[in-house]
């Protein structure tokens, strides 16, 4: 790749990572690496969240592709640190000449401290105290019903009429125990909400 070739690659990398950066700030570090010179391999950082500098040397993964072309180009979503100890997710693309041979890399690193405090938090404020206290305060009994099921086949990554057999029979299960199957016509609304017969959702219910 001629010098020309080479640093219009870069300029063209170091436009992709302002916008990834600029994009997903201020969680993700986005760092291009020029690995035509291993010693001060950092070309760009986008949103510097590392504390490296333009200039530094290429890290383990980028020797690694120096070495051996047959590297994989991509290897995603990685446990990393920073310096500081923070953990770090962390993604590495290498970018190959016209001859097969590593020249660049493009490289992500999530911030992942404000994520696990995000997760933390929520944990507690979502977290439930097992009751003998059953209320509902949605909408018609229909209704709470259908969004009942709903809400268990989206946990299950599905839809009501998708649900397979062995998770209808939980949610039916789950119904009944909530006392829904009790309300008037609430077999009838399960059972067409599902696309199931009621005597489906009775034997289901057992």
């Amino acid at each position: 790749m001629t010098k020309k070739a080479n640093k219009l690659l870069l300029e063209q990398l170091q436009n992709i990572a302002e916008g990834l950066g600029e994009t997903f700030a201020p969680f993700c570090e986005v760092v291009v690496h020029d690995l035509r010179h291993p010693k001060n391999a950092i070309h760009g950082i986008s949103n510097n969240l590392s504390g490296r500098r333009v200039g530094q040397p290429a890290t383990e993964l980028g020797l690694a592709r120096i070495r051996d072309p047959e590297f994989p180009a991509r290897i995603s979503n990685y446990a990393n640190t920073f310096s500081d100890g923070r953990s770090v997710k962390s993604t590495s693309i290498g970018i190959k000449d016209e001859t097969g041979q590593y020249v660049a890399a493009l490289c992500l690193n999530v911030d992942l401290t404000l994520f696990r405090s995000f997760q933390g938090a929520l944990a507690q404020f979502t977290h439930i105290e097992d009751g003998r206290v059953h209320e509902h305060l949605d909408g018609t009994p229909a209704e709470r019903i259908r969004a009942r099921i709903d809400a268990f086949a989206a946990s299950k990554a599905t839809t009501a009429r998708a649900l397979s057999p062995t998770d209808r029979k939980h949610v039916v299960r789950a119904l009944k125990k909530e006392g829904l199957l009790e309300i008037r016509r609430g077999a009838n609304i399960a059972a067409a909400h599902m696309g199931v017969s009621r005597a489906t959702v009775y034997a289901d219910a057992k």
